[in-house]
């Protein structure tokens, strides 16, 4: 594997994938409002998303971008979690001596 693949966190991931990943975080009316497509906004559906995106290159871009930024934010979050040593609700319970 090269350094540019490791960089590139699209490397390895289909359009399918990435668009289930962003409907089951944001679902098909936020998905709609974040990229201004009409396959997102009246009867959605992967199949026909992906054959819009795939003849789309302007709304493909969108889209990855807006999973980049998906990436990027959960990336963000776990960091603030890891730093502040609290990434479970039950955290300060389990340090309890009984």
């Amino acid at each position: 594997m090269s350094t540019q693949h490791a960089k590139d966190p699209l490397h390895g991931v289909t359009l399918e994938a990435l668009l289930n990943t962003l409907v089951a975080n944001y679902g098909w009316d936020k998905l709609a409002k974040e990229v201004n497509i009409n396959c997102f906004k009246s009867d959605p559906s992967i199949k026909s998303s992906l054959k819009f995106l795939r003849r789309t290159p302007w709304a493909r871009t969108e889209v990855e971008t807006l999973y980049l930024n998906m990436l990027e934010e959960r990336q963000e979050r776990q960091e603030r979690q890891e730093s502040t040593g609290d990434d479970s609700p039950w955290a300060n319970w389990q340090k309890k001596d009984h």
